[in-house]
């Protein structure tokens, strides 16, 4: 046996001969007992030495025919059962990735951290979220680079008992060690050889090792947690850590995203969405229950993963309970800045595979078409007989990619193109479980050509690429405080994010990549590094949850990056028109029930005033909606199409069309064909169905009331129109000159309807309303309101809070409602109709 192949057998993935169960190996002839702890009573060695000692025994021990009675069979030890075949098959694979060189200093570092924190650094294209290959392409990994021995001198000179550690030729890293006791003299003379094609699944295979670290101690503290930035990604990784541990989806392995929580009470490895995990966080005492959190592609800067670093920095994790650990992996790009902000802690870098550098060309000029240039050049590559495997393009937007799609589809689907026709293949968040099409095995006969945006930067890699075409571009919202809007931003992507797009064809032999950019853009207008989430997002939800953590101060809260100060300011100044704080500026009653919901602060507030007026039900649905379908997914395709879509419309506007979109999609039983007709989306509106449901058990979680379905009562109208006033009314328009021009009431920015707007698609002569309250505004091509519903501006002055009303900026708006104020004031005060406020307040209590 190859001295390569019973090295790595005996790291296996801590299976039936693990280290960490009370096991025994023969070696010589004796056997060889090791603890549950993997500690051998010499206190001379380190903990880890001995189960490396340990775990190669048990691969000599594997080796040896076993005699009748002492063959056991290899069971998993997180469910009990025998290892399929499969498991086999992918744990030789497993065993090729070079971060199984890291494996004993990661291991010895997450043991010995004296902060409890452990960093692990690899740069763009090593793969920190590979999949390992699954296709037939794993005889291309035909390189070999050397590792030689680096400690005790030359292999002459050893001798039986020495400890010696392999390390990669070039590398820095320490190595991995070997006791001499326990090798075959005939290997010793051996030098080590790896495969070239090697990658980094850092995503993969850190996880892994943490749940065999945490299981090892018994998961005194709970499960082993992974955050992504992306649902997508979390789902994704998910699936294939559980293939390569040989355990179920859903049961040892689980994830959680929005809408879907595929997880139960065995589940030991769990990975989420990282804004999930702020959120519970943030709703209980200390840190959390978990063994080990690994927070995964920092390098994302999402505002979830920096606050949940900013929470952590200061917990003294060796001193809590069950002593648990805390994984940062990231980017070398942002290295220095992440050890500044954890002290000590111990760091381990992941040198880049091996493998030659992809053939890179650039555009003398950026095309003025980006979408018509990649689709040209995918042809180009397509056509090409010396251009075999898959492709990657990389777009600015999900809008770019539809059309991408549909174009290749188009010219590709000409009979008069050789050869059977690629699969195209779309990568962005609304994709959901379709993301898997990528990775299913085609056979060389087909190729695919994935089409993708800023998504794929880091937390997806497909090992079958090998040619890659970069726009260079992303568009991204960025939230404006000063005018509590988004706007569309196309701008380049960074340094970090463009030398990970060329190494995603990387390998043996290279591939190519075409950047539809000149290299001086690339040199004096792209960042080092994406931009961080805290400056372009808005922070109401955040400081509602730092408030919820108890931290008096969101400006005293750690932050890898300091918000700007009128981000802040103006996230607070709207927590208090929500009447979420109370005149300390902390948390008020109403505030601590709003983070209870996953749901932005105004949409929170809305529900809750929903239980007051009366329309809980549709409150529930209109929620749902906004969140996870707030409209259709493309213009109408024919006349038959639109007219479909105009029997869903509802008089009252935008809101009360997405509620009648809903009902009209329970009644159809969610037929997909049915949305396939009417331009919606599907797999939105089932995500609307499931997110309907969590915010209706989790009212009843806090015993808050429920009403009945009234849906299309003139009553329910107004007190569905209250509702939404009582959480939006800083989101309101008017009409000034009568053609739908809208000022904005809280700055003076003028926009129109979209036009997908209901009030648009109605017939000449119909007016625009004067008083509109709309759900987004976002800065764009056209400047548009989103979602659009006709109020009275009488409704407006009673509902809002008179200081808001105030505050506004100078206009003819602001006198009209000032002196409809004045109005209302003067006249005597009338009978309620509604609860009172006790009887409100006594209903809403947070058990």
């Amino acid at each position: 046996m190859k001295l390569l192949d019973w090295i790595l057998s005996s790291v296996s993935g801590w299976g039936w001969n693990s280290p960490l169960y009370s096991r025994q190996a023969r070696v010589g002839g004796a056997w060889l007992g090791v603890s549950r702890t993997g500690c051998h009573p010499d206190a001379s060695q380190s903990c880890w030495q001995v189960l490396w000692t340990a775990t190669m025994a048990s691969g000599l021990a594997e080796e040896s025919e076993p005699s009748l009675g002492e063959s056991e069979l290899a069971v998993n030890p997180f469910d009990g059962l025998p290892f399929s075949s499969c498991y086999y098959e992918l744990l030789e694979q497993r065993r090729a990735l070079p971060i199984w060189a890291a494996r004993f200093l990661f291991l010895e570092h997450l043991e010995s951290s004296p902060t409890g924190v452990v960093l692990v650094s690899g740069e763009p294209g090593s793969g920190k979220s590979t999949q390992v290959e699954e296709d037939s392409g794993s005889e291309q990994r035909a390189g070999l680079n050397a590792f030689s021995w680096v400690k005790n001198g030359d292999v002459g000179e050893m001798t039986e008992g020495s400890w010696v550690w392999l390390t990669p030729v070039g590398s820095q890293d320490s190595g991995i060690p070997v006791q001499l006791a326990i090798v075959p003299t005939a290997l010793w003379s051996e030098v080590l050889r790896c495969p070239d094609q090697w990658s980094f699944p850092f995503s993969t295979q850190i996880p892994q090792w943490c749940a065999e670290f945490a299981l090892a101690r018994g998961f005194q503290t709970g499960q082993v947690i992974v955050t992504q930035p992306y649902p997508l990604a979390a789902m994704s990784l998910a699936s294939r850590v559980a293939d390569e541990m040989d355990l179920t989806l859903g049961h040892e392995i689980g994830y959680r995203i929005p809408q879907e929580d595929c997880t139960g009470p065995n589940t030991v490895l769990r990975f989420c969405w990282d804004r999930l995990l702020l959120q519970e966080v943030a709703s209980t005492r200390g840190p959390g229950a978990w063994s080990v959190l690994i927070l995964d592609e920092v390098q994302e800067r999402s505002v979830a993963s920096d606050l949940l670093q900013g929470l952590l920095r200061d917990t003294r994790l060796r001193d809590l309970p069950g002593d648990p650990r805390v994984i940062v992996v990231t980017d070398p790009a942002l290295e220095p800045k992440l050890q500044a902000f954890w002290g000590n802690s111990p760091i381990v870098r992941v040198p880049r595979e091996a493998g030659e550098n992809p053939t890179l060309t650039y555009k003398d000029t950026v095309p003025t078409d980006l979408v018509e240039a990649a689709c040209q050049a995918v042809l180009e590559l397509y056509r090409r007989e010396e251009a075999p495997g898959d492709v990657l393009v990389y777009l600015p937007s999900e809008e770019d990619i539809s059309l991408c799609c549909e174009t290749l589809s188009r010219e590709l689907g000409v009979p008069a193109v050789p050869g059977p026709p690629p699969r195209i293949l779309p990568l962005h968040p609304g994709c959901g479980q379709a993301v898997q099409a990528a990775y299913e095995d085609t056979g060389r006969s087909v190729q695919k050509i994935v089409v993708t945006h800023w998504l794929a930067d880091f937390s997806f890699s497909l090992p079958s690429i090998r040619h890659v075409i970069d726009s260079g571009r992303e568009l991204r919202s960025v939230y404006s405080p000063r005018i509590r809007a988004e706007s569309q931003v196309l701008r380049p992507i960074s340094k970090c994010q463009a030398e990970a797009r060329l190494l995603r064809a990387r390998g043996s032999p290279p591939g190519s990549c075409l950047r539809l950019y000149s290299k001086s853009i690339l040199e004096l207008e792209a960042p080092p590094l994406p931009y961080p989430k805290v400056y372009e997002e808005n922070l109401s939800s955040l400081v509602l949850l730092l408030m919820r953590k108890q931290i008096a101060e969101p400006g005293e809260c750690h932050f890898l990056d300091r918000p700007a100060p009128e981000a802040l300011m103006q996230a607070v100044e709207d927590l208090d028109y929500l009447a979420a704080l109370d005149d300390d500026g902390e948390l008020s009653d109403l505030g601590i029930i709003l983070s209870e919901f996953p749901l932005p602060p105004e949409l929170a507030k809305a529900l809750l005033a929903s239980c007051e007026f009366n329309c809980v039900d549709e409150m529930l649905t209109l929620a749902a909606m906004l969140t996870a379908a707030p409209g259709f997914s493309r213009p109408p395709q024919c006349a038959e199409e639109a007219a479909l879509r105009r029997a869903l419309e509802h008089a009252d506007g935008d809101h009360s069309s997405l509620i009648q979109v809903y009902e009209a999609f329970a009644q159809s039983g969610a037929d997909e064909a049915w949305c396939q007709a009417r331009g919606l989306n599907w797999a939105a509106l089932c995500r609307a169905r499931q997110l309907r449901a969590e915010l209706l058990e989790l009212m009843q979680r806090i015993e808050l009331p429920l009403t009945q379905p009234a849906f299309g009562s003139q009553q329910n109208r107004r007190d569905l129109q209250r509702a939404l006033l009582s959480g939006f009314f800083l989101k309101v328009a008017r009409d000034t000159d009568g053609t739908g021009n809208y000022l904005l009431l809280t700055h003076k920015h003028v926009a129109q309807l979209s036009s997908d707007c209901c009030y648009r698609s109605r017939r000449a002569p119909a007016r625009p309303p004067a008083w509109v309250l709309y759900h987004s505004f976002s800065i764009a091509k056209h400047n548009c309101l989103c979602v659009v519903s006709e109020i009275q501006p009488e409704m407006l002055v009673e509902l809002a809070p008179p200081y808001f009303l105030s505050n506004l900026p100078p206009s003819e708006s602001r006198d009209l409602l000032n002196q409809l104020r004045g109005a209302a004031e003067a006249e005597p005060a009338a009978e309620p109709e509604a609860p009172s406020p006790q009887e409100y307040g006594d209903s809403c209590v947070v058990q």
